[in-house]
């Protein structure tokens, strides 16, 4: 396996668990259960999940009315494609 399809592989199972921390913040929230808070939602988005969070976010119809979240899905997508076209482009295979 090369280096590039572990990056990558680690890229999307990263941005899978943000999506599912995101389906499992709106579960206790309708649930009215102690919740995951705003901050580790925003940490993860900007930690290479910004493709998760968003989708999370519309998947789930969560966070979608608050302004930062939708900042932080877009700057969390520009470092993960910023990431991926490191990826792609600077790593041998």
């Amino acid at each position: 396996m090369t280096l590039k399809l572990v990056l990558l592989s680690i890229l999307l199972v990263w941005n899978i668990v943000v999506l599912l921390v995101y389906g499992l913040d709106k579960h206790k929230a309708i649930r009215h259960k102690r919740r995951i808070s705003e901050k580790a939602l925003l940490l993860q988005t900007l930690i290479f999940g910004g493709i998760g969070a968003f989708l999370g976010g519309r998947l789930f119809r969560h966070k979608i009315n608050k302004w930062y979240f939708k900042l932080f899905w877009l700057i969390g997508i520009v470092i993960d494609v910023f990431l991926l076209y490191l990826i792609l482009t600077r790593l041998s295979d």
